[in-house]
């Protein structure tokens, strides 16, 4: 079979695409043929050798050559004890605590890690969901807490995160505020933005403005400055970024709880717990994946250089069924 692999650290440009075996399910798993997978920052530290990334898949060279979390596909083959799934179901989910491998034409995945695809979601669609989805829901839900009517600003609003968080919000009737470039502003304010701020001409904390929760999947500033953007008993929370600024957010976030009221928070992924709830919501046409751009898998060079600039809206998307 085709798929992407590195050797090394480095650009897209390190990144080739090689024969190699097909995998074998294991008792618990199923192998996907797989027709579309998704880009995401674990996919773009892993290939760079992020300092988290390298602490998880090797130091020097990644002792991991596969990329790529988000998968959409058939099932060809369910190992022995496999009771979820059948050959012939076309299933999703997020491969991210689970070995990665989606950029390829087959992988194996455990069957704890995939939800079934509804027919009316495309493989496309069902690729840009599971990993950004469920950042998205567990940022606004279950860390944030976010209620109706609140302010919500999301940093970063223009990614696949921050799209899908953006359409969740406003089921709740919140009043969002989306900070993006200026290319990608006018598309969130089409998708339910009440206010944008382009990032490149105004700093969102400090701007005077206050607000109930704080989504960032950037994490470029200081504890304080996000604090300083807060009402009295907001939240902030954050994705992912730097490790001194996550260091900072759980050492300060400590701080500012407990004598300042705020909380900031960093969101700890737990991957797929929800994927039949973005079934449900996908399915009232209350959540549709944004696709920016879908690449061939000989492609993926140039899906990299796109994602890696931050060029896209939404999600990048890779065919290959």
């Amino acid at each position: 079979m085709k798929a992407v692999v590195h050797s090394e650290y480095g650009s897209p440009e390190v990144l080739r695409v090689e024969e190699v075996p097909t995998p074998s399910p294991g008792d618990h798993e199923v192998l996907i043929d797989i027709q579309a997978a998704s880009v995401n920052d674990w996919d773009l530290g892993n290939l760079e050798g992020w300092f988290v990334n390298r602490l998880l898949i090797g130091l020097r060279k990644p002792r991991l050559r596969a990329l790529g979390c988000d998968v959409a596909g058939t099932v060809a083959a369910v190992g022995k004890s496999v009771t979820r799934f059948a050959e012939g179901d076309e299933v999703y989910g997020d491969l991210s605590s689970s070995g990665f491998g989606a950029f390829a034409e087959y992988v194996c995945a455990p069957e704890t890690a995939l939800a079934e695809k509804p027919s009316s979601m495309s493989f496309q669609q069902a690729a840009a969901l599971p990993h950004a989805a469920m950042l998205a829901l567990q940022a606004l839900r279950d860390v944030g807490q976010l209620e109706n009517g609140q302010r919500l600003l999301l940093n970063g609003a223009g990614g696949g995160v921050g799209t899908l968080a953006l359409q969740m919000a406003r089921r709740l009737d919140a009043d969002v505020t989306a900070v993006d470039g200026e290319e990608k502003l006018e598309r969130l304010l089409e998708m339910g933005a009440r206010q944008v701020i382009d990032y490149r001409s105004q700093d969102f904390t400090r701007t005077g403005e206050r607000y109930d929760l704080i989504v960032d999947v950037k994490t470029n500033r200081s504890p304080f400055a996000y604090a300083r953007a807060l009402n009295p008993r907001g939240s902030y929370v954050t994705l992912g970024g730097s490790i001194r600024r996550l260091l900072q957010i759980v050492v300060v976030g400590r701080f500012l709880s407990l004598f300042g009221g705020r909380r900031l928070r960093v969101v700890a992924l737990e991957a797929n717990k929800d994927l039949d709830h973005v079934n449900d919501l996908f399915e009232a046409g209350e959540l549709t994946p944004v696709i920016d751009r879908s690449y061939q898998l000989s492609e993926v060079k140039e899906a990299f250089w796109r994602f890696a600039r931050a060029e896209q809206t939404g999600k990048i998307v890779l065919r290959i069924g």
